[in-house]
């Protein structure tokens, strides 16, 4: 092998173990929160939307999307969320919207939950929540403006 191609050989593998430390921290935290495997803690997201309400999921009603698993309290739900996930599937992975527009992230309670312009946004707690409502365009804009670089903290 000569030289130039011992150096070039050398210089590919550099490059490709700094592009390895690089990304590692961009995936430090995943990009869908979960609780025991379940997104949204169990519940059914397209519920907030038909229902108006959180209801549980049941097991028998799951399906898989971005690594994690989601269930539906019915066949119809599953099947509304398998079709179009992106319109169901809550703002920032599912964690709390306000700790986003802080920068950070934080868990979501799924019984706090507001939908804005046809978006889910779950928070950590009712009191949080108070806070995002005081300004949630500004904190959508802040959290939007965020994501996902919050997952690498």
């Amino acid at each position: 092998m000569s030289r130039e191609r011992v150096v070039l050989a050398g210089l590919l593998g550099l490059a490709v173990v700094s592009i390895v430390a690089l990304a590692g921290p961009a995936f430090s935290k995943e990009p869908l929160y979960t609780s025991g495997g379940l997104a949204v803690s169990g519940y059914d997201v397209v519920a907030y939307f038909s229902d108006g309400k959180p209801v549980e999921g049941r097991a028998e009603y799951t399906t898989e999307w971005r690594g994690a698993r989601w269930q539906f309290a019915t066949a119809a739900n599953r099947d509304a969320f398998v079709a179009n996930p992106q319109r169901y599937a809550p703002q920032y992975g599912g964690y709390c919207a306000y700790a986003v527009s802080k920068g950070y992230t934080a868990s979501a309670d799924p019984m706090v939950w507001r939908i804005v312009d046809g978006r889910l946004y779950l928070n950590y707690s009712k009191s949080v929540q108070r806070l995002w409502e005081q300004d949630i365009p500004g904190h959508i804009v802040n959290a939007d403006g965020n994501w996902p670089a919050v997952l690498a903290k």
